[in-house]
């Protein structure tokens, strides 16, 4: 199939390593679908739409990603703090004793040791940056951190949205296959018989039951396989979008849509606009700069005040009140290279990160005008399709119909009924690709959550 390459690799991202912090470049989203979400009766209709409901709410890779996103909110709240005052209070009462000698005090008739006394003292310190360059700039860039995790967080939704889909259309491709596999084997099955009754009464020779018989089998194994495949893409499904081990399903139809009616420039324009992880690079760039800035902020003098209010006394009674206030200039004159280092460091961060945004932005005109090619082909694939499905049905009717007369032997019968497993393959690969290039165009425009329902036909 010409969309497993892509889909695979959507399905490799679902299964990748685990994201790091919100200032890194974010993986792919993870795993499967959580075990503990609510169990749905055996066997009832699971719809697209549920299925990927259920993907959002219960896919580990969502969950992370939420995670990640609520930790660069923690981290942005972190940086802020180093700009806004800074209030301790402090209450305290401490009884001691002295040594005078010890401070270099040595007086004659005065004891080495005075004390003990009291010491009573409450305090509020309030301290406040005035000018720091690099605590500014670096609150800013864990801003842009914190945008850009939020992009990421809805990409992982996207991500999700879209392999869930693809499952689905897979599980409904294979449905479809093992529903026309039993069929054939129904078909074969009767041909079978009908072979034998015409040898019974001597109208065919006992080749033709022996060919009928061997086609029997055939389309028998064909089932078993089909079956086991359908089997196999639901558990797939299960496990992306976490349902209870166990659990038992149906998938029901999606109705067919045509293609949207879209230009390319139309849908570069929108996936420009929209496409969350090209925002999330965007703001990842901004976030590299500011970083840069804030290592060059290192040069720059910082302006502090600070100061404190309170009572001090040797009871709490005879306290009485005092106050400090001091400012603080700092700057630094010699460091060794260190911000020299780190401003290179800064620097390739920053070349790095706009080089992926620029790729990103290439990535996504390549894969609208690979989609669009799909979306025509694949259309046109399945209305050609259908049409020689009804030409192979009548081809093997025809054939039955000869063979039952005894005008040809049932080897055409046996081509017929080939001619007709080809041509419901086709039909069914056509339409899974019609389907699956709509759900890579929806998230080649990063609208995976919003636009799949219209696209695939479905009802929210």
């Amino acid at each position: 199939m010409q969309y497993d390459s892509r889909m695979l690799l959507l399905l490799m991202l679902v299964l990748a390593a685990p994201p790091a912090s919100a200032q890194a470049a974010p993986p792919g989203p993870i795993g499967g679908g959580g075990t503990a979400s609510a169990a749905m009766a055996q066997d009832s209709p699971l719809s697209l739409f549920d299925a990927v409901q259920r993907g959002l709410g219960h896919n580990l890779s969502v969950l992370l990603a939420e995670q990640d996103r609520e930790k660069a909110d923690g981290t942005r709240w972190v940086s802020l703090s180093a700009l806004l005052p800074q209030v301790h209070a402090r209450l305290g009462e401490t009884r001691q004793t002295v040594n005078l000698q010890s401070f270099g005090f040595s007086l004659p008739g005065t004891p080495p040791i005075i004390g003990p006394f009291n010491i009573f003292d409450a305090r509020v310190a309030v301290s406040q940056t005035v000018f720091d360059l690099e605590r500014l700039n670096r609150a800013r860039a864990d801003s842009e951190a914190q945008r850009a995790s939020r992009y990421v967080y809805r990409n992982a939704r996207d991500l999700v949205v879209a392999v869930t889909a693809h499952l689905y259309l897979q599980s409904l491709a294979a449905s479809a296959r093992a529903d026309a596999a039993r069929a054939q084997l129904d078909t074969a099955d009767v041909l079978h018989r009908q072979a034998q009754s015409l040898k019974q009464a001597g109208l065919v020779a006992g080749v033709e039951v022996v060919r009928a018989e061997v086609r029997l089998s055939t389309e028998r194994q064909r089932a078993t396989a089909a079956e086991s495949a359908f089997q196999k893409s639901k558990l797939e499904l299960a496990r992306v979008i976490g349902l209870p081990i166990g659990q038992r399903f149906a998938v029901s139809p999606v109705p067919f849509t045509p293609a949207p009616v879209l230009t390319l420039e139309e849908a570069e324009a929108r996936a420009q606009a929209a496409r969350p992880d090209l925002k999330a690079a965007q703001a990842r760039v901004q976030a590299a700069e500011l970083s840069r800035r804030a290592v060059s902020g290192e040069r720059m003098p910082t302006v502090r005040v600070a100061g404190d209010y309170g009572a001090i006394g040797q009871t709490m009674g005879g306290a009485l009140a005092t106050f400090r206030v001091a400012g603080e200039v700092d700057l630094p004159l010699f460091q060794g290279g260190r911000v020299h280092g780190k401003l290179l460091e800064a620097t390739a961060e920053l070349k790095k990160r706009q080089a992926e945004a620029d790729d990103l932005r290439a990535s996504i005109h390549y894969e609208l005008a690979e989609t669009f090619l799909d979306l025509t082909s694949t259309e046109e694939q399945f209305r050609v399709a259908t049409r020689g499905r009804e030409l192979a049905d009548l081809q093997l009717t025809q054939a039955r119909d000869r063979f039952a007369a005894g005008l040809v032997s049932n080897i055409e019968v046996v081509q017929a009924q080939e001619a007709v497993a080809l041509a419901t393959e086709q039909v069914i690969g056509s339409l899974y690709q019609f389907n699956a290039s709509k759900v890579m165009l929806a998230r080649a425009l990063g609208e995976s959550e919003s636009s799949l329902a219209v696209y695939l036909g479905g009802q929210r």
